[in-house]
């Protein structure tokens, strides 16, 4: 009976509520430190680049919306409040551009990882320029602000100097830091570095909408002058300069504009490669800055080049000139454009395909390895096409079906369809060059990551070694090394298993196609240029073209001109810095 008892009490303290809130509360504290554990070590690493990705998004949003606010004129948003805005992220991005570099000069630690391919030296310089360029356009700010400040708004004054000390900062951070490969503080510098990309975004979308209102202002003035009367003009303001340098002042600023735009989309794309490097694991094989080679003479593709130059100059002079006078003269004015954009578009495509079938015919390699700097550069290549496209297409419908027939329809035809096929076959031959290997001297130092070919003794040239690396190879010279102390036979067969004729080397690049390569890709080089002088300096026969206006109407043309131009600068702005690197890699 007391075995019993016994027995009984040992099964109620078993099963007794006490010990089972005992063993619940041991099982929630193993729930939440487990949680806590998987928070504290997974959670920045995998959601960290997603959560900065949409702070960033939400930032450029907002500015957007602000900005179409604004282009509808109404009483609640003003330029004012946009400029606020943009100059409150300003000095947050200089905030934290200062912390870092603070950090990272107490820190005692050794170098850190840079990545080669991020920011070369060119592209730092080239835009040292554009922000110099930059600074001068902040100067005449300051300058109109000075005449108008009985009128305007205080914040007119103060948001010039803020973006010139941002400017002057964003520079000396490009040049010292662009390049680290960040793997301390990887959240806290992850929402530093978008926020910086979202920032320039927003001043490149308020560049491109000041450059777009001045520009479609100055075109409704154009058309009521010439007696199109549904056109409104922009409304004035009742308030008069207390200097005689505001009318200079403000004619300047717009002929700055594409340089300043240029500028803050080529430091966003930087930065966002900056970005996409942070807590990446670099391969060192592949991580090597290539030495510069010696460039043999080239003389047709500059001739040809320069040529395209001169023409576009020309061009944009006539245009501007004869645009301003009577209906018929700014029709032939128009006309001009389209012949001159169709000869240029059928040379291009010719230069690009016959790039494309030198590299079919030489069959060079193609370089797979992970490259955040290479992969944005094609990207945005793709992206940045988009504008052209829809505008071609707008105008290729537009032709087909507009009952009017202006003496430039053709031409805009061809223009369109010959545009369109430029830049794919632009584009093909840029990426494949950016992602064929160089082959002029295998295995040295001109191409540093390339596998050296491996020869037999025989004479017979075996594949390179791609994924699967030959220790046996690699350790020859350690095997050599040791056997110095051996026999006179041994050493001898090491050092002939260890050689490589030399006069058997493959050259893979002939010299004569190495030379139509530099030669299509300098030529390229030109032709892209010119093609961005004419739209950046304010020759846009498009918002001319009557059979658009007449399909789409004013407003919405209008639209998508707005957005394809500045896309059209970007890309070809962006497609002279991809042929530069070509030009290096051939």
């Amino acid at each position: 009976m007391v075995e019993h008892s016994g027995l009984d009490i040992m099964f109620l303290n078993k099963y007794s509520p006490g010990s089972s809130s005992t063993s619940s509360s041991e099982a929630e504290n193993k729930f939440f430190s487990k949680l806590k554990m998987s928070l504290i070590k997974k959670y920045p690493q995998k959601n960290a680049e997603t959560l900065s990705a949409q702070y960033g998004t939400n930032l450029l949003l907002i500015g957007v919306s602000l900005m179409l606010a604004l282009a509808q004129r109404g009483p609640a948003v003003k330029e004012e409040h946009l400029l606020t805005f943009i100059t409150v992220l300003m000095l947050v991005q200089l905030v934290w551009m200062l912390c870092y570099m603070i950090r990272r000069e107490r820190e005692r630690s050794p170098v850190p990882e840079r990545d080669a391919h991020a920011g070369t030296r060119w592209i730092r310089g080239g835009l040292t320029m554009l922000a110099l360029l930059s600074l001068i356009m902040d100067a005449f700010r300051i300058g109109h602000f000075v005449g108008y400040h009985s009128c305007v708004s205080a914040v007119l004054g103060v948001y010039p100097i803020i973006h010139a000390l941002h400017t002057i900062s964003q520079v000396h951070f490009l040049w010292f830091h662009i390049k680290d490969v960040i793997k301390k503080y990887e959240t806290f510098e992850r929402f530093g570095v978008i926020h910086a990309v979202f920032t320039n975004l927003l001043l490149w979308c308020n560049g491109v909408m000041s450059e777009a209102e001045h520009f479609l202002n100055n075109q409704r003035r154009r058309l009521t002058a010439l007696g199109y009367t549904n056109y409104t003009p922009e409304p004035e303001h009742n308030c008069n300069c207390s200097t005689s340098m505001c009318s200079m002042f403000t004619s300047s600023l717009y002929y700055l504009y594409p340089f300043n735009i240029e500028y803050h989309i080529f430091v966003s794309a930087m930065l966002f490669v900056m970005w996409k490097n942070i807590g990446r694991t670099l391969d060192h094989h592949n991580n090597r800055k290539r030495p510069s080679t010696r460039t043999s003479i080239l003389l047709l593709g500059p001739i040809l080049g320069l040529l395209a130059l001169a023409s576009s100059i020309t061009v944009l002079v006539v245009y501007l000139i004869h645009v301003e006078k009577s209906s018929q003269t700014r029709e032939a004015a128009v006309s001009m454009f389209y012949c001159y954009g169709v000869v240029m578009m059928a040379c291009m495509c010719g230069a690009s395909g016959t790039g494309l079938l030198i590299y079919r015919l030489e069959d060079w390699p193609m370089d797979t390895g992970k490259n955040p700097s290479r992969q944005l550069d094609s990207e945005l290549l793709m992206g940045s096409s988009l504008g052209s496209w829809l505008m071609s297409w707008c105008s290729v419908l537009a032709v087909g079906a507009s009952q009017s027939s202006p003496s430039y329809r053709w031409t805009c035809l061809a223009y369109s369809l010959l545009l369109i096929l430029e830049k794919c076959v632009q584009n093909l031959f840029i990426v494949e060059s950016l992602y064929r290997r160089c082959r002029e001297h295998v295995g040295s130092e001109d191409c540093p990551g390339m596998v050296p070919e491996i020869f037999s003794v025989t004479g017979s040239m075996v594949p390179p070694y791609d994924g699967i690396v030959n220790r046996a190879y690699e350790t020859q010279d350690k095997c050599c090394a040791s056997l110095e102390g051996e026999q006179p036979k041994k050493r001898q067969v090491c050092s002939r298993n260890n050689s490589l004729p030399v006069g058997k080397s493959l050259n893979v690049t002939p010299g004569r196609n190495r030379q139509i390569l530099k030669n299509i890709t300098i030529f390229l080089f030109m032709c892209n240029i010119s093609l961005w002088l004419l739209p950046a300096f304010g020759c846009r026969p498009q918002y001319d073209n009557l059979p658009e206006q007449e399909m789409f109407g004013f407003s919405v043309w209008s639209t998508v001109l707005n957005v394809a131009i500045p896309l059209n600068l970007f890309y070809r702005m962006h497609s002279v810095a991809s042929l530069f690197e070509v030009f290096r890699k051939v």
